[in-house]
């Protein structure tokens, strides 16, 4: 049997702690990032980007940033208003949804933006 690795984490420092199930992997790269949005858009799901100061980031509710993107097909779109979200929160986390609308709930939900340390 394998190991378990801890992974510490505390409510007084915000960058120990995890934000889902991709936080506990290594940061992913361009590319990654394209293919899941490419997943989140191929299952019909409506892309919506949200952000959180890291010392709020486990609340379960986030800013809403704009409206969600229903019916967005387009991969690059969705990438640059991550971005954008990004550019003018850089200390907030930014996370990317995708809602299911069969399923009434998220199918999706990663950080996508961790904050830039003060």
């Amino acid at each position: 049997m394998s190991q378990v690795q801890d992974y510490p984490s505390s409510l007084s420092d915000p960058t120990s702690r995890k934000l889902g199930t991709f936080s506990y992997l290594p940061p992913m790269t361009d590319d990654e990032l394209r293919r899941q949005v490419e997943y989140i858009i191929e299952k019909g799901w409506n892309p919506a980007i949200e952000h959180s100061e890291p010392e709020n980031a486990h609340m379960y509710f986030w800013y809403m940033w704009k409206l969600p993107m229903f019916g967005e097909t387009d991969v690059d779109r969705v990438l640059a208003e991550a971005e954008a979200c990004h550019k003018a929160h850089p200390n907030n986390h930014v996370r990317l949804i995708g809602y299911d609308n069969y399923a009434q709930s998220q199918g999706a939900a990663m950080t996508v933006y961790r904050a830039t340390p003060r």
